[in-house]
Parts: C-alpha cells; sequence; structure tokens
C-alpha cells in the first residue's frame, strides 16, 4: 500500500503521529495487537480500508 501511495514508512509515521518502529512492526507482521485509533490513523493517511491492509492467518487447531 505504501508503494502504491509512493509513501515511505518514514512520511507515513509523521502523518500518523506512530513511531517509525512501531509502524515498521505492523508492516513486518509482528505486532500482537493494533489499537483501532492507530488502524484508523493509517486508513485516513493511506485512503484505504482496514481490510486492504489486514489479513487472517489461522493458527494450528
Amino acid at each position: 500500500m505504501l508503494a502504491e501511495r509512493s509513501m515511505t514508512l518514514t512520511e507515513l509515521s509523521v502523518q500518523v503521529g506512530v513511531t517509525v518502529v512501531n509502524l515498521s512492526v505492523l508492516k513486518n507482521n509482528r505486532a500482537r495487537a493494533v489499537r483501532f485509533s492507530t488502524l484508523s490513523a493509517i486508513c485516513e493517511v493511506l485512503r484505504c480500508s482496514p481490510g486492504e491492509l489486514l489479513t487472517v492467518e489461522v493458527g494450528p487447531a
């Protein structure tokens, strides 16, 4: 999504008000949780919906 918008993680960080480190954790699938306000801000800046950013990975039963 960042590439589609010609935006760097640093630019997104400034516009969303979240550190580059925290965005990197989200981007690299290392986050355990994300605040709704953060997700909402990211979507607003990137002009997308949460479903375009998130996927569900089902673990072993």
